[in-house]
């Protein structure tokens, strides 16, 4: 089973259902930015390079030339070669620091934002909530983020365990969360599309398992999103749905889990009110079926080793129903 999950992730990843995931491919304002960064870096550095090799390739050609020289002569020679290298020296550090400069003015957090999130990092997975003046209108899901094209993110950001890194290299730079502090990233999405993030400080066993989507798309879509996702979990219409609720309820998951509308008030876990409409269970790890359900709900540990979410002991039709719940909360 190990060697099923692990091949359905790179799956996942190769097919490109895992989204964008390179600060190459830069998507947002901020990546832009820092791809330039990289860019110019790379650039100077390798036109150093160059320059480097010349100058050996002509002091191998002039050996000859130099032994004859008189000490004097070529002590000069020395003298203004290594002048020129500390400055050329001094002239590119300068540079590459005014750039670098330059561009972390540009990625200042504390600029205006159309949208806050306050992102929840825990071991392993995220936590968004999408914060609003109005706490009725407040809601949360995990491991998966939509936000409007062209408008500004701010995202709060903040850990309930260890230190975590918040990445989506194709819209922004890294930022750390830290135990008991709140860091702020502020990013924009140019164009539609899917964008995968990462956990970029290792966390613990499943760091490499956990990851996050950020899904941009015009603003009308994502106002339809908003307003489903403010909405209860939807009531059972099948029959195997609706024992699929009763067992869930008569387990211990709705003591972790929340589902608005329902008994199921737990805060240990995500928020499963609409978790059948998120592209991927367990922070990336399984696409979003109702057999990887099935098979998350039957042995989490075996799937992914160390995370919190206990083996709960099912019947066969107890697992089919809870599945089938789980994936009808769209």
């Amino acid at each position: 089973m190990k060697r099923a999950a692990i091949s359905l992730s790179l799956l996942l990843l190769l097919s490109g259902c895992g989204g964008v995931q390179s600060a190459l491919d830069a998507h947002g304002h901020n990546a832009i930015l820092l791809k330039g960064l990289i860019v110019f870096v790379v650039a100077t550095c390798f036109a150093v390079w160059i320059v480097v090799m010349l100058v050996l390739v002509w002091s191998l050609v002039r050996r000859r030339d130099r032994q004859a020289m008189d000490d004097g002569s070529l002590d000069r020679r020395m003298t203004i070669a290594v002048s020129g290298a500390v400055a050329a020296t001094a002239l590119i550090i300068s540079g590459l620091t005014i750039a670098s400069f330059y561009t972390t003015r540009g990625l200042d957090p504390a600029r205006d934002a159309d949208l806050t999130i306050r992102v929840r990092a825990q071991q392993w997975w995220w936590q968004f909530i999408y914060e609003d003046a109005d706490p009725a209108r407040s809601f949360q899901t995990a491991n998966e983020i939509h936000i409007p094209v062209g408008k500004d993110v701010r995202v709060l950001l903040e850990s309930s365990d260890v230190i975590h890194s918040f990445w989506v290299p194709s819209l922004a730079g890294k930022q750390d969360l830290i135990p008991g502090r709140e860091n702020i990233l502020t990013f924009r999405a140019e164009r539609p599309g899917v964008y995968r993030g990462q956990c970029a400080e290792f966390c613990g066993l499943q760091h490499s398992h956990m990851a996050l989507f950020v899904i941009a798309e015009d603003e009308e879509r994502y106002r339809q999103w908003a307003s489903a996702q403010r909405k209860e979990g939807l009531e059972p219409r099948e029959p195997e749905t609706a024992a699929g609720k009763a067992a869930f309820m008569a387990r211990q998951c709705s003591a972790c889990h929340t589902i608005r509308g329902t008994e199921a008030s737990g805060i240990t876990g995500p928020d499963l009110t609409h978790m059948g409409s998120r592209r991927t269970i367990a922070a990336g790890l399984l696409e979003n079926t109702r057999g990887s359900l099935a098979a998350w709900i039957a042995d989490p540990q075996t799937l992914k080793p160390g995370n919190n979410m206990p083996i709960v002991p099912l019947s066969a039709d107890e697992l089919r129903q809870i599945s089938a719940y789980m994936g009808s909360l769209k």
